[in-house]
């Protein structure tokens, strides 16, 4: 009988099941459920982990680039965590009241922590696997886990919403994005000049001062730039659209070192870059009072969908150059600063530093202007991992920040080959 092989063989042949059908072959007896659940090594778990279509955690790195493997990794917990968030994926009623939010940490986990790849990347064989995991299993309901209205009761101060969002940037276009509704509420949310304060740095953080990401910001800039990329109208049909801001661009860049902390210019500032930017009227903006007002009113996207609103999107090249590092302090990395110049030919001038904040977010300030003039100011964040292909999405405004000047997003990347 089935009882009596040695457990090295029964182990061997429970590493070719699925991860659920192994818990329902511990249902079946104590010897199992013992075996499964309460042996001395974590042998079979470890292997069930290896054996699934995901990076080996042992050589994973963090957002920030700094090694995931080096301390303990439960293997069966971790394992059991995906195989319900996958379960769900796949069926959506499976979804138990009050379980999105442990849903959506066990996906932003996975994302977030992969193995690095190189600056030569040139082939999709090279992408993490668990970010093509993640994005497989997303497409099937996106509009179920990523999509919700920017509406007048929306919290972006609550857990739920800030990783729906942050997961929602990481994996691009959404079935949902395209419709004319949604990307009017994008704009508006990007433009309203509520929006913007001391508060926030008059950047995509929360209202508390406290520089923290605010993903509900980033997701909407992430949407207005996804849709200059990509030509999708709202009724098309689509599977997945693999754009420079989506997630298999959200990979960490390490090169041939283990990790950056002996590097200075851990960001890779210097270099060449291209700077895009969206504007509109803002005189058409104030001329519209709900945008102005601090709290949300349910007709103020309308104004985005009438067909005398305009948004410009413009490109420029940038070339920066490293200038100063500051010394490392708290642990963190070290505020790299730098200078460079706008426009083939040269127009303008920006100078700014990176730094990485409390929440090992690799954070982007910048003045720009030409003929020596600072006019424009701009903060934004590094969206994935450290260097990553994705980039920097912020928003712009004036040094001056009066009541009635203009605001509007940037896409910052890094032009490579």
């Amino acid at each position: 009988m089935i009882h009596d092989l040695p457990q090295e063989i029964l182990e061997d042949t429970l590493i070719l099941c699925d991860p659920c059908d192994v818990a329902s072959v511990s249902q079946t007896c104590r010897r199992f459920r013992d075996l499964i659940y309460f042996s001395d090594d974590n042998h079979l778990w470890r292997a069930l982990y290896l054996s699934q279509l995901l990076d080996d955690p042992r050589i994973c790195v963090d957002q920030a680039g700094r090694p995931t493997g080096s301390g303990e990794f439960d293997w069966k917990i971790e394992l059991q965590a995906i195989a319900r968030a996958r379960s769900v994926l796949n069926e959506p009623k499976l979804l138990r009241e009050g379980e999105i939010v442990s849903i959506l940490r066990t996906l932003l986990k996975l994302v977030t922590n992969t193995r690095p790849i190189s600056p030569s990347f040139s082939n999709y064989d090279d992408i993490s696997q668990n970010l093509l995991w993640t994005a497989a299993h997303l497409r099937k309901h996106d509009d179920y886990f990523l999509d919700y209205p920017l509406r007048s009761d929306l919290d972006a101060t609550s857990e739920e919403i800030q990783l729906r969002s942050r997961l929602h940037a990481y994996f691009g276009v959404t079935h949902g994005d395209v419709k004319r509704s949604a990307r009017s509420a994008s704009r508006a949310y990007v433009y309203s000049l509520r929006n913007y304060s001391d508060a926030n740095l008059y950047g995509p953080y929360m209202m508390d001062y406290s520089r923290k990401v605010n993903w509900v910001h980033i997701q909407a800039i992430h949407h207005i730039f996804a849709l200059h990329t990509v030509n999708i109208q709202e009724y098309d049909a689509f599977e997945y659209a693999i754009i420079p801001m989506s997630m298999p661009h959200i990979q960490p860049i390490l090169g041939d070192v283990s990790d950056l902390d002996g590097e200075t210019d851990w960001a890779q500032v210097e270099g060449d870059w291209i700077c895009s930017f969206c504007f509109c009227d803002h005189r058409d903006l104030l001329g519209n009072q709900s945008l102005l007002l601090p709290h949300h009113t349910e007709a103020y996207p309308s104004f985005f969908e009438s067909p005398m609103f305009r948004e410009v999107f413009r490109s420029m090249t940038v070339k920066l150059k490293v200038t100063k590092i500051d010394p490392s302090v708290g642990g963190r990395r070290p505020t790299i600063h730098f200078t460079g110049g706008m426009g083939d030919p040269t127009t303008g001038s920006m100078t700014g530093f990176v730094e990485m904040t409390s929440e090992a977010t690799v954070r982007w300030h910048f003045v720009s202007g030409e003929a020596g003039n600072s006019i424009w100011c701009s903060e934004g964040i590094q969206v994935g991992g450290v260097r990553s292909l994705y980039g920097v999405l912020g928003t712009w405004t004036t040094i001056f920040h009066d009541f009635d000047d203009p605001v509007g997003p940037f896409w910052l990347r890094r032009l490579v080959g």
